[in-house]
């Protein structure tokens, strides 16, 4: 790693001797472009990835009722994949959601909304009202009935 600095230290210092200012924009240029790239392709990725949890949601149903509710809450971008450790931020506002606790965005960031939904959906479940999601409540909240618009409990 220090001799990759180092020889990029004598290089730029080579060019600015040698006063070679075309040199440099092409340089520039190509690295903007190549971090505009980058940028994009970070995009994708991340569109891709929430595209495979929606689909592993969807799999992981099965064929009923509640597979056609689920099926509306993950085109509404609210999936609930499987969770086999601690789940997800935003793993925890879809299911508050399509419980009917939580009506923010599901941004993954656990804020006074999501943590109200939680001590909402802990009291009414008889869990201990902490507004952390630990095993007990993530039990209940991954297997809690889908509501309707018009049912759902947001406070």
């Amino acid at each position: 790693m220090r001799k990759v600095l180092g020889l990029g230290l004598a290089l730029v210092g080579v060019l600015a001797l040698s006063g070679c200012s075309t040199v440099c924009r092409k340089q520039v240029n190509q690295i903007n472009e190549l971090k505009s790239q980058v940028s994009s392709l970070k995009s994708e990725i991340q569109y891709k990835d929430d595209q495979i949890t929606q689909l592993r949601y969807s799999v992981s149903q099965a064929p009923s009722e509640k597979f056609v509710a689920s099926q509306a809450a993950v085109s509404m971008g609210a999936a609930i994949p499987e969770v086999k450790s601690r789940p997800k931020a935003k793993q925890i506002q879809a299911a508050l959601k399509n419980a009917g606790y939580y009506n923010g965005p599901v941004d993954g960031k656990i804020g006074k909304r999501t943590r109200k939904a939680i001590r909402n959906f802990q009291k009414d479940n008889g869990l201990q009202v902490d507004g952390k999601v630990g095993k007990d409540t993530w039990a209940k909240l991954k297997n809690a009935p889908e509501k309707k618009v018009s049912e759902q409990k947001v406070k």
